[in-house]
């Protein structure tokens, strides 16, 4: 993926992933694949409900099916990989993450569908930066992996982010100010357990210790 694609996507994101959530990710790859198979899962449910809810928006059904697929893979590929390593697909509580911006989304329309389509981008941009501050310090296979998701997770972001804006028909930077400050909260603070969209623990341990 280009550089001026990461630097878009981290200009867009109110901070950057915390080295103390690194740290514990490396610590606990196992749980890492886990909850990102959930991720995959869930951002295919999202899209698919999409579909069900906005059936006259011809551009989100066009793009929102494409997406459900693409993530369903994604979630092929990380269980395959889990199988490999003889990880087994155990259930895990969700983040705070998700459920805290899904907080500030507006209950009336159109602006419900504004504020998800907005939270959608948060969502896709944070995992397009994760995969790319965790590359560099994976095995091959998961560096590689994660490297390969960078470019549909930075389209995902970007088809979100055009969609909230053709709906709003209207400057909707406001929002995404909003939004941002509250990923920014849910990123930066800590947490007590580790999840893919969680904060950085609220206990850490040095790698070199």
């Amino acid at each position: 993926m280009p550089e001026k694609a990461l630097d878009e996507i981290r200009s867009f994101l109110p901070c950057d992933t915390p080295q103390a959530w690194i740290e514990a990710a490396l610590q606990q790859q196992d749980l890492l694949l886990i909850d990102h198979a959930n991720c995959e899962k869930k951002a295919a449910g999202t899209a698919i409900s999409l579909l069900y809810k906005y059936i006259d928006h011809p551009d989100l059904l066009h793009k929102m099916s494409k997406l459900a697929r693409e993530e369903l893979r994604h979630f092929e590929q990380v269980m395959d990989i889990m199988a490999a390593r003889g990880v087994d697909y155990v259930h895990v509580t969700a983040s705070r993450y998700a459920a805290g911006l899904h907080d500030v989304i507006r209950k009336q329309e159109p602006y419900k569908l504004i504020d998800t389509l907005i939270v959608g981008a948060f969502i896709e941009a944070r995992s397009c930066e994760r995969f790319a501050a965790l590359a560099p310090y994976l095995d091959t296979e998961l560096e590689s992996f994660y490297t390969s998701l960078l470019k549909s997770e930075s389209r995902h972001y970007k088809d979100y982010l055009t969609l909230a804006r053709q709906t709003a028909k209207e400057d909707i930077s406001d929002r995404i100010a909003v939004i941002a400050e509250r990923e920014k909260t849910l990123i930066e603070g800590a947490d007590t357990d580790f999840r893919f969209h969680s904060g950085p623990p609220s206990q850490v341990v040095s790698l070199a210790g």
